[in-house]
């Protein structure tokens, strides 16, 4: 980690918990872009936009622009428009997330009679993961549309404690349905390579920071960026331990990371 020229990092946990921040993180941040290391806030939020979610970080102190942030709408939208060019697109999310979307064709319930659309893109759960939609969406890939899925996280931590998250969903729907969603955001290898590419360096020049063990810090790795687990956010100790791998460092907090980097960095140069 000697060579480190960027940092990854996700948000909702790690910098923050409902949008407050967490202790010593905006200090951290700051100190960290003093530095000169690039940045990229890296999350699977589904319910904001990049410029909403730049707004809330700004205001709360963190030196941020929607530059900074790459969510999982907008590599979904890339995506699409890679793979999937034109296809009218039913989207089962909770907030409202069309302004990273652009260029993606999205339909209603209503629209076009009984067509089928081309693709099932699932975002982040919320109270419109209903038996209604969920059946909709089912109703939908039984009849070939593919399903995409922005992530598979299983739960998030709020202020008022962990909260189920798509994943607790898409799985009865995958299995349903006998399919495997396609995965847009972390942990898919597609979605690190779009961030290592929004920042310009190699995966051995990034350190990706989170508190999901296996969506953040565990596929970073694979991906060949050096992992940090926090002790934050949905970090649970029983968690850590059936893991699938070991992360490359673990801190109590992101507040942590400045003084981790300088210890590396400091035994690099030596």
């Amino acid at each position: 980690m000697g060579s480190v020229r960027a940092v990854l990092i996700d948000i909702d946990g790690v910098l923050t918990v409902s949008w407050q921040p967490l202790p010593g993180t905006v200090e951290a941040l700051r100190e960290i872009r003093e530095s000169g290391l690039g940045v990229a806030l890296v999350t699977n939020t589904t319910s904001r936009t990049r410029a909403s979610i730049a707004r809330t970080l700004a205001d709360a102190g963190f030196p941020v622009s929607a530059e900074d942030v790459l969510t999982a709408p907008a590599v979904t939208a890339a995506h699409l428009a890679e793979h999937w060019p034109g296809a009218r697109c039913a989207l089962l999310n909770s907030g409202d997330i069309a302004e990273d979307l652009m260029g993606v064709t999205l339909v209603g319930e209503d629209e076009d009679g009984d067509a089928t659309p081309d693709v099932v893109v699932v975002g982040g759960a919320g109270p419109e993961f209903g038996y209604a939609a969920l059946n909709r969406a089912f109703g939908y890939v039984r009849q070939g549309a593919r399903l995409v899925a922005m992530h598979r996280n299983l739960y998030w931590r709020t202020a008022q404690g962990l909260q189920l998250d798509t994943g607790a969903f898409l799985a009865g729907l995958e299995k349903a349905a006998r399919v495997e969603a396609e995965i847009t955001g972390k942990p898919s290898a597609a979605f690190f390579e779009a961030a290592l590419a929004h920042v310009g360096v190699r995966a051995d020049e990034a350190v990706m920071v989170g508190d999901d063990i296996e969506s953040d810090v565990l596929a970073a790795q694979r991906a060949g960026v050096t992992g940090v687990l926090v002790r934050t956010g949905k970090y649970l100790p029983q968690t850590h331990r059936a893991a699938s791998g070991t992360p490359d460092h673990v801190i109590d907090s992101f507040a942590d990371l400045p003084a981790l980097l300088g210890e590396v960095r400091g035994s690099a140069q030596q």
